[in-house]
């Protein structure tokens, strides 16, 4: 009997242990923090032995393979102790792949990936087609193949998920772009992120479809030294030879691919923005290459809802618009927010730093903001590097941040909240600290 170890008891590890339970494996499930209740209550449902707290490391350095976390870095006591022992170590996705033939349409970038993947998804449900959500987003694709079994898949893929992924076969990938993120995860060294991402090519043949961006600088020069084997179906803002997507001079998103092919005019796309466009050419491509009509794809690009934290309306308040991005944790996804924004706006930026470079949204602050308000433990680095340009702020909690806001917002202003930082200085999460802000604007 194959001895498995699951390390994190979340939902991508939960879900690993109930489908290797499921195939008659000896399983083990070890967190080094605390598991929550729901986990905990699935665990004792299904008789898995588990431990929280800390690590067994007898009970983990015996197992035949290591189910992952893409938390857990590498540099951690126990995966260093599991490396040393040669042990193989995989991720959710990975385990999960070895048990299903399902069609698999996997996205990933730096920025976008859950807008592409969940609207993607819309598209494919708005068919009838049989299609899970899983990855960054929906359930465990682990549980649903141990479960509940989908003829299909839309999964987003973080560069840590795909860091232990080897064997996996995406039918359909899409990488949207790369820029700087998680630097601190890859020995600050940008070819590794890069790696790291490209590695949702591998395994592909010429059957398969790779969809991406030609606009993105990284994206290029990486495929200048990388051999493809899918069939490649590149989009952008112009028209060109060879592009799958593209906007025509009327104003129309066109996709032609050899199963469909569709025209609409972008103003009835109901994701606004240009980084949003690039969003809907992603996941209009990938649906036209699944086989759906044209018009039922037309459709779900001109009703989908949205993201939630991810340029999410909140109110209007004394004729002022509250806006929440909280999921902007780099400065190019800010930069794609302030690019969007058709109104003056006062900013809120700060949290956990990641060594931004803030010099690629300086333009857009001088042209659109008229204050800036920073919001973390640690706004230094924010007041001098704009402090020179518009008026900034400094605060070190939610309240006197959405205070500033109200007090320096006019009629017609916009208030954003695009933090450009991860959110652990102040908030559990960037969910956690969207929605506080929502409560906040909420409460005004």
């Amino acid at each position: 009997m194959q001895k498995i170890v699951v390390l994190g008891a979340a939902e991508s590890g939960v879900g690993a242990a109930v489908l290797a339970k499921d195939k008659g494996c000896d399983v083990f499930v070890s967190d080094f923090g605390s598991i929550a209740p729901q986990y905990k209550k699935v665990l004792e449902d299904e008789n898995i032995a588990w431990e929280e707290g800390g690590h067994s490391m007898d009970r983990i350095l015996a197992a035949d393979m290591v189910v992952k976390s893409p938390g857990i870095a590498k540099e951690t006591p126990v995966m260093r102790a599991v490396a040393e022992k040669n042990i193989p170590v995989v991720s959710e996705i990975e385990f999960a792949g070895f048990y299903t033939d399902a069609k698999m349409i996997c996205i990933t970038g730096s920025n976008g990936k859950t807008t592409t993947t969940l609207l993607t998804y819309h598209i494919l449900r708005s068919a009838g087609l049989d299609v899970g959500l899983a990855g960054n987003v929906g359930k465990s694709l682990a549980l649903q193949v141990a479960r509940c079994p989908h003829k299909a898949y839309v999964i987003e893929l973080s560069s840590f998920q795909l860091d232990n992924m080897y064997r996996f076969h995406a039918d359909i990938a899409i990488i949207l772009n790369i820029t700087p993120d998680h630097l601190d995860r890859y020995d600050h060294k940008m070819e590794n992120y890069v790696d790291a991402k490209f590695r949702i090519l591998q395994n592909q043949t010429a059957k398969d479809a790779f969809i991406f961006w030609t606009g993105d600088p990284v994206v290029a020069r990486k495929l200048e030294s990388v051999n493809v084997n899918a069939t490649v179906y590149p989009f952008a803002e112009k028209p060109a030879p060879g592009l799958a997507a593209f906007v025509d001079a009327d104003g129309n998103l066109e996709v032609n691919t050899p199963q469909r092919s569709l025209c609409m005019p972008c103003k009835d796309l109901s994701l606004k923005g240009l980084h949003n466009l690039y969003n809907s050419m992603a996941a209009a491509t990938a649906a036209c290459l699944t086989g759906v009509p044209a018009d039922v794809i037309c459709r779900a690009l001109a009703d989908f809802g949205g993201v939630e934290h991810r340029l999410e309306s909140v109110r209007t308040v004394d004729g002022v618009k509250y806006i929440n991005d909280s999921k902007a944790t780099n400065v190019n996804s800010t930069w794609y927010a302030l690019q969007a924004m058709t109104t003056p706006v006062v900013l809120i930026l700060g949290g956990k730093d990641k060594g931004n470079d803030y010099s690629e949204i300086m333009p857009l602050v001088k042209e659109k903001v008229n204050k800036i308000v920073a919001m973390g433990l640690h706004n230094e680095k924010i007041v001098d590097f704009f402090g020179g340009v518009v008026p900034v702020v400094s605060t070190d909690n939610l309240a006197d941040a959405v205070a500033e806001c109200r007090a320096a917002a006019k009629p017609g202003d916009t208030v954003l909240l695009s933090p450009c930082c991860a959110s652990f200085d102040l908030f559990k999460s960037y969910e956690d600290r969207g929605r506080q802000f929502k409560d906040a604007v909420n409460n005004l």
